[in-house]
C-alpha cells in the first residue's frame, strides 16, 4: 500500500517538536499542502489526519492547510510512562499553532477535536480567525459507543498489557474489519468506505504501539469529565459550555441530521450559546461527516469564508 502521507502532501509527513501540557518534548506528525492563510483540519477522538482525506486537496485551491495528529494519535508519538490531564490536548493545540503559523488560523475541527478547538477560542482567541466545528460532544452526556464504553471502564494496565503483546498486529485482519464495520455505522451510506479506507483508518492501531493504550486513557479522562458535569464536580466540559458565549470569532457549526452520537438538538443549542455563529444542518449525514459528506462540508467551509471575508 502507498504510503498516505507521502501520496497526499508534496514533503510527506513531516515532524513538529512541541513541550506537551507535562513539558516534556512530544514529536508531533503533520502535513501540509497548499499556500495562503493557514487552515488547520484537526481530527475527533480515534482518528488521525486520514478523516480529512477528502478535504486536503478541496481546501488547498484555497489556503495552506495544515493536517495534524495529537499526540497519542496516528503517527504522533505515544509517551506512556505519564498520565495525561483534562486540557492536556487543549494547550498542546495552541502550542502547534504557534509552532506553524504566524497569523490567525482558520480552524476545521471534528467530533472531540471541535471541542478542543471551542476552548482554544476561550483561553486564546488571537490565534484563530475563523472556526468550524462539526458534530461537537459539547452537551454529551455519556460515551456515545459500546466500544468507547468498554475501553473506559477497562483498567489502563490491562489495555497496555494487550498494546505492549501487540494483539491487534497478530489478528489484523479481524481487527480490521471490525473498526471498518464500527466506521461504516458511523456512515449515512456505509458502501463508500473502501478496503483501503479500512487499512487507513486501522494502521495505527494495528502497527505502531502505544494507539491503543493512548485512545484508552483519552476515552477515561473523557467518561470523567462527563460524569463529573452530571455531578456537579468541578470539571473541563462545564467550563467550556459556561463560557461559550465569549467566543468572539465567527463560527461555522455543521452538524449531522442522522448523527446518532450527538443529535442535532445539540448543534442547535451551540448555535444559540456562540454569538457570532451560524449553523448549518447536513442532510443525510451521520456522525462521520468528513468521510460522508466531504464535498457538503468542503463547500460549506469555503462559503462560510467568503461570507466572512477570509476567503
Amino acid at each position: 500500500m502507498k504510503d498516505w502521507w507521502q501520496a497526499t502532501f508534496p514533503k510527506g509527513r513531516q515532524s513538529l517538536i512541541i513541550s506537551d501540557a507535562h513539558g516534556y518534548p512530544v514529536q508531533i506528525a503533520y502535513g501540509e499542502k497548499g499556500r495562503g492563510k493557514p487552515l488547520i483540519l484537526l481530527h475527533g477522538m480515534g482518528s488521525w489526519s486520514y478523516n480529512w482525506r477528502y478535504s486536503i486537496d478541496p481546501l488547498s485551491k484555497y489556503f495552506r492547510v495544515i493536517c495534524f495528529d495529537a499526540k497519542g494519535y496516528g503517527f504522533s508519538e505515544k509517551p506512556l510512562s505519564r498520565r495525561e490531564n483534562n486540557s492536556h490536548q487543549i494547550i498542546e493545540f495552541e502550542r502547534i499553532i504557534q509552532a506553524l503559523c504566524d497569523e490567525p488560523a482558520v480552524i476545521v475541527a471534528e467530533s472531540l477535536g471541535g471541542l478542543v478547538a471551542l476552548a482554544l477560542a476561550q483561553r486564546n482567541p488571537d490565534l484563530i480567525g475563523r472556526l468550524v466545528v462539526v458534530n461537537v460532544p459539547i452537551f454529551a452526556k455519556y460515551l456515545p459507543h459500546w466500544a468507547m464504553r468498554l475501553l473506559a471502564l477497562t483498567p489502563l494496565e490491562i489495555v497496555q498489557a494487550i498494546d505492549y503483546l501487540r494483539l491487534a498486529y497478530l489478528f489484523a485482519p479481524l481487527f480490521r474489519e471490525i473498526m471498518a464495520i464500527e466506521r461504516r455505522g458511523e456512515l449515512f451510506d456505509p458502501s463508500i468506505l473502501t478496503p483501503e479506507d479500512a487499512y487507513w483508518i486501522a494502521y495505527p492501531f494495528i502497527e505502531l504501539p502505544g494507539t491503543i493504550a493512548k485512545v484508552a486513557e483519552e476515552l477515561q479522562i473523557a467518561a470523567q469529565e462527563i460524569d463529573n458535569c452530571q455531578a456537579n464536580k468541578p470539571n473541563m466540559l462545564s467550563k467550556i459550555q459556561n463560557d461559550l458565549s465569549a467566543i468572539k470569532c465567527p463560527t461555522l457549526i455543521l452538524w449531522g441530521e442522522q448523527d446518532g452520537w450527538f443529535p442535532a438538538s445539540h448543534g442547535k443549542k451551540l448555535h444559540q450559546c456562540i454569538p457570532n455563529s451560524k449553523l448549518q444542518i447536513l442532510s443525510n449525514c451521520c456522525h462521520d461527516a468528513s468521510t460522508g459528506s466531504s464535498e457538503v462540508v468542503n463547500a460549506a467551509v469555503l462559503e462560510f469564508l467568503q461570507d466572512t471575508s477570509f476567503l
